[in-house]
């Protein structure tokens, strides 16, 4: 059996931004009691011990977390490569300095667009000038910087002029990656979907800017599932090389996995190791033997591993079906759909009229000042006896008064 080489260390999913495609689970208020410092630091110990390397600190915002620095330097000392992965709201340079003192090795900040307006827009709160600040920050610090970009049919179509902000910014690297379709993306999937008159002609200045720019920005740039003839292979096989912890300490092979009907498996509950190597969670969809036909006859079988069970059961309510997006599909035609659809001519719906994710905002220390609790949006189908649990109509706020506020 493969030993994991990373782990995706979702710390919380408070969040500032409301983006339409994020995919983090609906019902937040099931994962509000995150784990405690102690317990992250066991977490990250157990991982050390199965073989982990690689430690991405994520959310929500992980910058939410008031212990942040804390569980770098734990992390620093168990001899893990650190990445944070981050909005930026929150990195002010005091914050920044000390994460670089306690050791974080690598940054990647998240954009929504190359234009203040259209970026706040998608964003859901005035964060551009934020990022900015706070990437020059970074690069005055010295850390690698990578940009992630999502890619969708609001932006797509800025791809240059991206790579240009980019490029002046002195990225490092940038990871263009189009939608997944799980999470709120699932719900504004009609207003994401890309063209595939606008996708050649992203790939096309794509494929330029790697050549002008080969020795001075790397350029990773993802295909959407749905326009592909074959799916991708899911994180490289389920349970296969990497996992997901929650912030309540629920562990999946990936981080759509929380969907699944399928036997949960905690780390306050098991050790890691349990989890990995026995729990039928992660022993569900390992190897070839679960798959139906067409998987189990094709020759691309150990290629792309019967493609991603969260999008299967996303498109069918059967995560054992052969993934929708390939060609050879009996359930193709729920991809093919979609993309007919999305190439229709329909005049696209603005990004103010998206169904944004809800609020789970804390107010927190930016690279120029509070940033102070975002009105939230409110929906007419909002039940506020739901304790948290919300549908696209609803939100919940996690709030806070001050920086100090956050747990």
């Amino acid at each position: 059996m493969n030993k994991p080489f990373g782990m995706l260390a979702e710390l919380t999913y408070a969040c500032p931004l409301h983006c339409p495609y994020c995919s983090n689970p609906l019902n937040l208020a099931d994962y509000r009691e995150e784990l405690t410092m102690a317990e992250w630091q066991r977490v990250m110990m157990e991982a050390r011990s199965l073989g982990v390397l690689q430690l991405h600190l994520s959310g929500g915002e992980p910058l939410q977390r008031r212990d942040l620095v804390e569980l770098v330097a734990s992390a620093r000392e168990l001899g893990l490569y650190t990445n944070l992965i981050t909005s930026a709201l929150g990195l002010s340079p005091r914050r920044a300095e000390q994460l670089k003192t306690a050791g974080l090795d690598h940054v990647q900040i998240s954009i929504q667009a190359d234009e203040p307006a259209l970026s706040d827009r998608i964003a859901g709160t005035p964060s551009y000038g934020h990022k900015i600040a706070a990437v020059r920050l970074v690069k005055e610090l010295g850390w690698p910087l990578t940009l992630n970009v999502v890619l969708h049919r609001h932006n797509i179509d800025r791809i240059g002029s991206i790579l240009d902000l980019a490029e002046e910014l002195g990225a490092d690297r940038i990871e263009l990656a189009n939608t997944q379709y799980y999470g709120w993306a699932w719900y504004n999937r009609a207003a994401l979907l890309p063209s595939r008159v606008q996708l050649d002609q992203a790939e096309a200045v794509v494929r330029a800017a790697r050549q002008r720019l080969e020795r001075k920005m790397q350029i990773i740039y993802v295909v959407p599932d749905y326009y592909s003839r074959y799916p991708k292979p899911c994180m490289g096989g389920w349970g296969q090389q990497q996992l997901t912890v929650t912030p309540n300490g629920d562990v999946l092979p990936c981080p759509a996995a929380h969907a699944l009907k399928l036997p949960r498996a905690t780390v306050r509950e098991h050790s890691l190791a349990w989890i990995w190597e026995e729990s039928p969670l992660f022993q569900r969809f390992r190897g070839t033997e679960w798959m139906p036909e067409p998987c189990r006859s094709c020759e691309r079988r150990e290629v792309d591993f019967g493609g991603c069970r969260c999008q299967a059961f996303q498109l069918t309510g059967d995560a054992a079906r052969t993934d929708p997006v390939c060609h050879l599909s009996p359930d193709h035609r729920l991809v093919a759909g979609a993309v007919e659809a999305a190439n229709a001519g329909a005049e696209a719906i603005a990004p103010e009229r998206l169904v944004p994710r809800a609020s789970t905002d804390r107010r927190v220390e930016t690279t120029a000042m509070y940033l102070p609790l975002h009105k939230s949006r409110r929906f007419p189908h909002r039940d506020d006896k739901s304790n948290g649990h919300y549908s696209p109509t609803g939100h919940v706020e996690f709030q806070g008064k001050s920086p100090d506020d956050v747990p």
